[in-house]
């Protein structure tokens, strides 16, 4: 059957979408987890604690639906990114999905006893499920730009050797620390944007301010490392976008610098860096002048260029093997096949506008500050 779009069309464009949700994870949860990990720094007293999570409160389940949808396109559209990367993570995965597990039951059981110290242990909980996913996204980004410790057998099979620890470099904790800079500054003007004006969101805006110039200088270091620091792969002779899915057959090299060389060739993604720059330090200048609107726009705008940085440079590898560069895995050569592509766009072309509408409609309903005055009338809130 001769379908309307060729492989190589249907390639790019799972990759585009693979970004894109990756991007709607940051922007929508990227806030929740920004939020959890200043709760305990920006609120004082309970009723100031309750009015922080009752910002992320009415939406927070809703958002994660953009994590499961970016695993689920890994696991449909990239089934060998799928079995390497949930493979030989593993140990990483179990962490932050033991993280995320504990924000769901923070949320729930907080408020079930007025003990001063039941209410802060929950605090804490929350706390570790915006921290610790955070550093550990970002760990894991470090380390697909290092190259994974992975190998494929001649028949297809992977083998990690790689440990927990070893995921820890220096590079990758500075993608971490980049991580958790960048969703900090999220959540902050997110807070300025939601939270009672008063002390609260003042504090906000301070930790804000201060993620914003991390996150500029670590966007910068991070650079300057992948520039100088012998980061990145090339695939040796011309790329075949529409072969077999068989990473063996593709040619693969460690080249030193190699993840810059795409802004040569293509001119154009520089705007994806620029944005990264620009977003941070105009959200840094919204936090500070008081404007919510310029400080929530320039974070969102901050987190679009970072994570895009991040996939324009790599083009067009999705995971390289930092032991055996031939099984790295790239667009092309470890897809689905041409036929589960396209029924997959079918479905996300009819599906994935029914998320973004009813996603619209939920922030419109919902849309206003929380506030401390509203936590003793409304029964409804955490």
């Amino acid at each position: 059957m001769e379908l309307p779009l060729d492989f190589a069309t249907l390639r790019l464009i799972w990759w585009g979408l693979l970004g894109v949700l990756l991007i709607g994870f940051a922007l929508t949860d990227g806030f929740d987890l920004g939020v959890g990990a200043l709760l305990p720094f920006v609120a004082r007293n309970d009723a100031e604690r309750r009015m922080v999570i009752n910002t992320v409160g009415a939406t927070w389940e809703g958002n994660q639906v953009w994590f499961i949808l970016g695993g689920g396109a890994i696991f449909a559209a990239w089934p060998f990114v799928y079995a390497v990367s949930f493979s030989g993570f593993y140990l990483a995965m179990f962490l932050v999905l033991s993280a995320l597990i504990l924000r769901p039951v923070a949320f729930k059981y907080r408020s079930k006893r007025p003990d001063p110290k039941w209410r802060s242990f929950w605090d804490w909980c929350l706390f570790i499920g915006g921290f610790v996913p955070a550093l550990v996204f970002g760990v894991a980004v470090g380390n697909v730009l290092i190259g994974a410790p992975f190998r494929l057998d001649t028949d297809l099979r992977s083998f990690y050797e790689g440990h927990l620890l070893g995921l820890f470099t220096p590079f990758a904790l500075l993608s971490g620390l980049l991580s958790v800079a960048m969703l900090v500054l999220h959540g902050a003007a997110w807070i300025s944007v939601k939270g009672e004006l008063g002390p609260v969101v003042d504090r906000a805006r301070r930790f804000g301010t201060i993620a914003g110039v991390l996150s500029l200088v670590l966007f910068a270091l991070g650079g300057l490392y992948v520039a100088f620091g012998g980061l990145g792969f090339s695939v040796v002779g011309a790329i075949d976008g529409h072969g077999v899915s068989n990473p063996l057959r593709t040619e693969v090299v460690a080249s030193p610098g190699a993840w810059l060389d795409n802004y040569g060739r293509y001119p154009w993604m520089l705007v994806a860096p620029v944005l990264g720059f620009l977003g941070a330090a105009l959200a840094t200048i919204g936090l500070w002048k008081r404007s919510a609107a310029l400080g929530f726009g320039g974070s969102s705008m901050s987190a679009v260029g970072i994570i895009s940085t991040v996939g324009l440079s790599m083009f067009p590898f999705i995971l390289p093997s930092s032991v055996d560069p031939q099984s790295s895995l790239t667009v092309f050569n470890a897809s689905s096949s041409h036929l589960t592509l396209f029924i997959m766009l079918v479905c996300t072309i009819i599906f994935l506008p029914l998320i973004l509408i009813y996603t619209a409609w939920v922030y419109r309903v919902l849309w206003g500050r929380a506030s401390t005055g509203e936590l003793k009338t409304n029964p409804d809130l955490y």
